[in-house]
């Protein structure tokens, strides 16, 4: 069983931090209708989703483990054993996608 490069960083968040590991690569994508739209394609402001690798010990909505919505370009990148990470704090999050809200919930919360 390999481990998980994110289960053991030797940093501590602190504060309203938040720790996350973006998606791989804006390479190409498709269109809901099933076009392929390439990399290089200009689109307006997109936000990205990326996941929770760790959180300060003051963030109250995020936990490890979710999903979050940011804006790729309000972020400060850092380096931890060779993987980039993006570190922010709890308010510029946008949305949480989570399996633990109830089930007659949308899925997201602001």
């Amino acid at each position: 069983m390999s481990e998980n490069p994110h289960d053991k960083l030797p940093i501590r968040m602190l504060h309203d931090r938040v720790l996350v590991r973006q998606d791989a690569g804006e390479g190409e994508r498709r269109s809901g209708g099933g076009i392929l739209i390439p990399a290089t394609a200009a689109v307006g402001k997109r936000l990205t989703w990326a996941d929770v690798v760790a959180v300060g010990q003051n963030v109250r909505s995020v936990e490890v483990g979710d999903r979050v919505l940011y804006d790729p370009e309000d972020r400060a990148e850092v380096e931890v054993r060779g993987v980039a990470y993006v570190l922010m704090r709890e308010r510029d999050l946008h949305a949480v996608a989570s399996e633990r809200v109830s089930q007659d919930a949308t899925g997201l919360y602001l």
